[in-house]
């Protein structure tokens, strides 16, 4: 696990579960991990706005997210998959490996959070890196969430 990861977790008191397994890029990829790691299955995908705004958001791994209803919620007018450059630029992440862990790197990228995942009793996510997964209980997750510094939502993603 990144160290910086690692030692952010440990001063925020946030507790996980690991587990490590052959590297994904996809959500199909990672249908292969689902039974080994006994949690709500999550991806983030990093987006820009027209206005130059980057979001990250987290949500279901089996959901499609609907990019006009979000760019409503979010009053802008294009939402786009940010690119693999502004992603390393921004939060320190390849393709891949996107991640909630990744705002540990940057205040300035907004973080949507689905309230399904919100909701769940435990979720998983990359630790910046695409051959492990951190499960955190909600408790965990909160806190997590609120030791981000970041603009943050838990919206419901349709």
């Amino acid at each position: 696990m990144d160290p910086i990861l690692k030692a952010y977790l440990k001063k925020h008191n946030i507790q996980y579960q690991s587990y490590e397994h052959p590297e994904v890029f996809t959500v199909e990829e990672a249908k292969a991990t689902k039974e080994q790691i006994p949690a709500q299955h999550a991806k983030c995908l990093f987006l820009k706005s027209n206005t130059g705004a980057f979001y990250l958001v987290g949500m279901k791994a089996d959901k499609r997210l609907d990019i006009n209803t979000l760019q409503k919620t979010l009053q802008v007018k294009k939402l786009r998959f940010a690119s693999a450059e502004e992603l390393l630029q921004k939060l320190k992440l390849t393709p891949g490996s996107v991640s909630i862990f990744g705002l540990i790197h940057s205040e300035k990228v907004i973080f949507l959070l689905d309230e399904e995942v919100w909701r769940s009793d435990s979720v998983g996510f990359h630790p910046n890196i695409n051959t492990a997964t951190l499960v955190l209980d909600h408790d965990n997750l909160e806190k997590y969430y609120d030791s981000l510094l970041n603009e943050k939502r838990i919206v419901e993603l349709l």
